[in-house]
């Protein structure tokens, strides 16, 4: 079923059915919370992966469902034909690899269109062939072989951001693998809440020296390539939550294979202040004060 939703942001699912994995925990019961996302425009804008859902007109959040499940959420620009994050859940059981699962392939449609997207809002032919970027998933692959079709799922180009060929394949690529070490680790996490994209919005912010533009280049075929990427990451244990943040360089580290991505931490709250997203908004306020101000690089394994 398709469901779209009237008002300045448009959530569009394949199914009616919702919530986390059978093996997530449930979520602690809510307080106060002044910035948390309006439920009555769709329910799943109430997870805790979700960051606040923006109001602008041009704005769309894709809901895609694999099954019962939620697969991932994405915020697509209408106007600007890009995407601004993916968002999802990592747990014990969306983790395995189900028999017969592998990256998805075909020679003639490997990048698909997005099915809850109207034509008229996406891209008429790929602009990525021959930009000299790759595709990038920001839902990755990897990260969804518990089915066929979640894996399908991540290859729609709402789920692509540009990046250069040896960043994607190198430092962002050991970047996921962290993601996913961590999620795996039953000692440290039970679910882990990612949301991940790249800075579309341009603007600046200020990194302690000098104000910094957001926006790398635009493509001959209007292709928006993202200056910064970002990994915005909440796990829970027990139901103790701590928070990172994870800002790269895609024009620095176009061409880098780094491991050590400690130097890449930042809070939450300085993510939020060079992108201006609202991440893990559904916390309950006394909570996200406290677990967005600080980070501690060590227990996510990161050197």
């Amino acid at each position: 079923m398709k469901r779209i939703l009237t008002g300045l942001t448009v959530a569009l699912i394949l199914t009616s059915c919702s919530g986390s994995g059978s093996d997530s925990p449930i979520e602690p019961q809510r307080s106060a919370n002044s910035n948390a996302n309006n439920t009555a425009l769709h329910r799943e804008y109430g997870r805790m992966e979700f960051p606040r859902v923006s109001q602008s007109p041009t704005s769309i959040v894709l809901i895609h469902y694999a099954g019962s499940e939620l697969n991932y959420a994405s915020e697509w620009d209408t106007q600007k034909k890009a995407q601004r994050w993916s968002c999802y859940e990592l747990y014990a059981s969306n983790l395995k690899n189900a028999p017969g699962v592998k990256r998805y392939d075909s020679d003639t449609n490997l990048y698909p269109k997005d099915p809850l997207l109207a034509d008229s809002l996406q891209w008429a032919s790929d602009p990525y062939w021959n930009s000299g970027f790759d595709h990038g998933h920001i839902c990755p692959s990897a990260d969804r072989l518990n089915s066929k079709e979640a894996n399908y799922q991540t290859f729609f180009m709402t789920n692509m951001q540009p990046m250069r060929h040896i960043f994607n394949s190198g430092v962002w690529a050991n970047m996921e693998y962290m993601v996913r070490t961590v999620a795996n680790n039953r000692t440290l996490c039970d679910t882990l809440y990612v949301c991940k994209g790249g800075t579309i919005d341009g603007g600046v912010f200020n990194d302690g020296n000098k104000n910094v533009s957001t926006t790398w280049m635009t493509t001959g075929k209007k292709l928006l390539v993202p200056r910064y990427y970002f990994m915005a990451l909440l796990k829970v244990k027990n139901g103790t939550y701590h928070a990172i943040a994870l800002w790269i360089d895609h024009e620095k580290y176009a061409n880098s294979k780094e491991t050590r991505l400690a130097q890449f931490a930042i809070s939450i709250d300085e993510l939020e202040r060079r992108t201006g997203i609202d991440f893990f908004c559904n916390l309950p306020d006394e909570r996200e004060a406290i677990i967005e101000s600080k980070y501690d690089a060590g227990m996510w394994g990161l050197n």
